[in-house]
């Protein structure tokens, strides 16, 4: 334990990193021949428990009340809808409900493993459940329902109830996609085969087929509702509505065999490591290697998606730029056979696990790797690849270029606030935002949109850089650890990149990095900040702590990493955006606006406080600052569009209450039809689109003319913008900031451009 205390003292001040907010609890795969190692359990457990106590802002205290906060969040990972235990396996398990703080504290893996041998006992008992259920038709005219809120639904009190409640949920999701083949059936009849095909994939009809069920909701796109010319009968198509549930619960269930004891027991750690705060986190290996990517956009390997196909590996994506793209052998829908390091004996990878697949296929820059691949044409082939340095391109911030008015606008999109640890020339959030910020700044723009909608974060020091390009210097963020005073991290650099009119576009979504730079630019009053009423809300940081580095001579294998909230930051204002958020300046109606999904909503996030300002000295070169803002409102308030955007957002709100289904068809088909209909009022919503042409800057005209893919992506984005009503209203906004004088220069310009022409 001494080691483990002289490394916190040494290193209590680790390279900071904000995480993004979401992670999947399902998502940890270890090889599935590895057999439990109890030893290397209560290790893990050990050095947890240890590392967050000593190292969390604020940590809590392991109790009673911490040991049910445990239970239930593990029992919720383990059965979120109800269909695995039974009321007797509960009132089992609920004799610990009390006691994981003391198991926790000394070890004892009993809970955990009494809940594991439960789990795949029930598992293999619902696997025969649901393919007896669908072994016979479902009779669509018995007057019953079901209700699809789990959270609020009992236990099954036993196999009967158990089997019962599979049959209604698999019932209620083959009945609603019984129904979309018969209405495509007699649309096809009616001849409009083509709207209805794509009305199904609406997102209002998604949203509802989800609901229904989140694993086997299916949208009908291709299936043969008529053979040889000639209509299904009802019996065909209830028949093939049962075989695409089977196969949807097969592959579900396929995915839940490819977890092994290592992965339930990392579900069981992180309901321990919440307890502190909704992020902190234990990563198992190849979590933190996936961390790693998401956080510099980058891998060492061949550059392909790969995706499970039944026992096969099948490549689903080349990535642009990468090496497996560059030779032009490999190509989407390819199946990978076999892989191969260099000259070594290739290794057969039919019916491997996805993760174990790429774990071979991933390696060291410079190095070979072979793949035996059936191409789509049915022939067999050996490629051979370099492996390199592939960079993600969606993870990196993209710009565009739009002329309104008479003047040229800036968009930058930042999906992260990226970095390279491990490499201080490699590519991060900052030198990429300034260097579009120089390439807008060339093309002559009068005005910048930086939209961070749905950005949940990242690295701390990017934030700094970004949010110094639009300021001569000063404080960006403050930063307090538990005990500490505050520290406040400074743009020290005069340099201003961009000075003129500046939106920050955010959403619910945007989260910590985001929030850090949205707060700055608006407590300087540097731009305007416009989009959902509050940002998510996180005002807390993360150090990402290999656990490997506190064992010495370590037998018992890779530890993983554990990420623990270690600070907290907060505006120059003083005030936190934890919980909170940061308020937008001019607030546009958002379609969730209504649900809950923010950090305020979390049963055991951090506190809101707030500590003493930094100096600072606000920007006063925004001569039409509060006048932008007014117009913007007027202009929101009388607008046809958001105004159906803020009726839709309560209807969505409505509707998440209303969670029972009929399960006859006649019933149900009425209850579905009074939802299409009304969900017709808001079909605008999809098919609107604004007058504005986006294109690429000069330098990336280039290179979408050299790449297919990434041309298709641009053209993608570009069109999502001319849909976009909330970019076009933050450019209305760059127009009523536009100073006087601008405008006089432009508008003479553009007439002196037009009168050329004419001669």
């Amino acid at each position: 334990m001494n080691t483990i205390i002289d490394f916190m003292k040494r290193n209590y001040k680790i390279l900071l990193i904000v995480v993004c907010l979401s992670a999947t609890l399902f998502a940890f795969k270890i090889n599935a021949s590895k057999e439990a190692d109890p030893d290397k359990d209560k290790l893990l457990l050990e050095l947890l428990t240890f590392v967050i106590q000593k190292g969390h802002y604020n940590p809590a205290v392991i109790d009673d009340a911490f040991s049910k906060g445990i239970y239930k969040d593990y029992i919720q990972a383990l059965d979120p809808s109800k269909r695995f235990f039974l009321q007797s396996d509960i009132d089992e398990f609920s004799k610990f409900e009390t006691q994981l703080d003391d198991e926790l504290l000394n070890k004892d893996l009993t809970f955990f493993n009494l809940t594991y041998d439960r789990l795949m006992k029930r598992m293999e008992e619902s696997k025969k459940i649901y393919k007896s259920v669908l072994s016979q038709p479902f009779d669509y005219t018995t007057d019953e329902s079901f209700n699809t809120d789990y959270e609020k639904a009992p236990y099954p009190k036993d196999i009967k109830e158990l089997t019962d409640k599979w049959r209604k949920q698999i019932k209620l999701s083959a009945l609603s996609s019984l129904t979309d083949r018969l209405k495509i059936q007699e649309n096809k009849s009616k001849g409009i085969v083509e709207k209805e095909a794509k009305d199904t994939s609406d997102p209002l009809k998604q949203e509802e087929k989800f609901k229904i069920d989140p694993i086997n909701s299916d949208t009908v796109k291709s299936d043969k509702t008529v053979d040889n010319g000639k209509p299904k009968t009802f019996a065909e198509l209830e028949k093939e509505t049962r075989e695409s549930a089977l196969k949807s619960l097969d592959e579900y269930f396929g995915f839940m065999q490819d977890l092994d004891r290592n992965d339930w027991f990392s579900v069981y750690i992180n309901s321990i490591t919440a307890r502190f705060d909704p992020h902190t986190n234990y990563f198992a290996p190849e979590e933190k290697e996936r961390f790693d990517v998401s956080i510099s956009g980058k891998l060492e390997g061949i550059g392909a998606r790969l995706q499970k196909k039944n026992d096969f590996t099948e490549i689903s994506e080349l990535i642009s730029g990468g090496p497996a793209w560059r030779g032009k052998q490999l190509e989407a829908g390819d199946l990978i056979m076999k892989v191969a390091q260099g000259n070594a004996e290739a290794v057969d990878v039919v019916g491997m696990r996805l993760d174990d697949v790429v774990k071979k296929i991933k390696g060291p820059k410079g190095t070979e790797v072979r793949l035996t691949v059936k191409k789509v044409d049915g022939t067999i082939k050996i490629i051979s690849i370099i492996r390199d340095i592939v960079e993600i391109e969606e993870t990196y911030a993209k710009s565009s270029i739009v002329n309104k008015n008479g003047l040229k606008y800036g968009v930058i999109y930042l999906p992260k606030f990226y970095i390279d640890f491990e490499n201080q020339d490699g590519r991060d959030a900052g030198k990429d935002i300034a260097k579009e910020v120089e390439r807008l700044k060339s093309v002559g723009v009068n005005g910048i949109v930086l939209d961070v909608r749905d950005d949940g974060g990242g690295s701390l020091s990017t934030v700094v850089d970004i949010a110094g390009l639009f300021i001569e210097q000063g404080p960006i963020v403050q930063i307090k650890s538990a005990g500490r005073k505050k520290e406040v991290l400074f743009d020290k650099d005069k340099k201003i990149e961009w000075d003129g009119p500046l939106v920050i576009m955010v959403n619910s979504f945007s989260a910590s990095a985001s929030e850090i730079l949205a707060a700055a630019i608006q407590d300087y009053k540097r731009g305007i900040i416009i989009g959902s009423k509050q940002t998510y809300g996180k005002g807390t940081v993360q150090n990402v702590i290999d656990l490997n580095q506190f064992v010495r001579n370590n037998a018992v294998g890779d530890l993983g990493a554990v990420k623990t909230t270690t600070q907290k930051f907060y505006r120059i204002n003083g005030g936190s955006t934890q919980l909170e958020g940061v308020s937008s300046d001019i607030v546009m109606p958002d379609r969730y606006a209504y649900l809950k999904m923010g950090e305020r909503d979390v049963d055991n996030a951090m506190p809101w406080d707030k500590i003493d300002p930094a100096e600072y000295t606000v920007w006063n070169k925004n001569a039409n600052f509060n006048q932008a803002i007014i117009n913007s409102k007027k202009r929101i308030s009388q607008n046809a569009q958001f105004q159906l955007i803020e009726e839709n957002a309560k209807w969505i709100d409505s509707r998440s209450e209303d969670n029972t289904y009929s399960l006859n068809i006649d019933k149900f088909k009425i209850s579905q039809s009074e939802i299409e209909e009304k969900a017709k009022k808001y079909k605008p919503l999809s098919d609107y689109k604004n007058t504005l042409k986006f294109t690429s800057l000069p330098y990336e005209v280039e290179e979408v003319n050299k790449d297919v893919a990434l041309k298709e992506k641009r053209d993608r984005w570009h069109e999502a913008l001319s849909k976009d009503i909330y970019v076009e209203e933050a450019l209305n906004v760059l127009d009523d900031l536009q100073s006087k004088t601008i405008l006089k220069k432009s508008i003479p310009a553009k007439l002196k451009k037009e009168k050329l022409a004419r001669s």
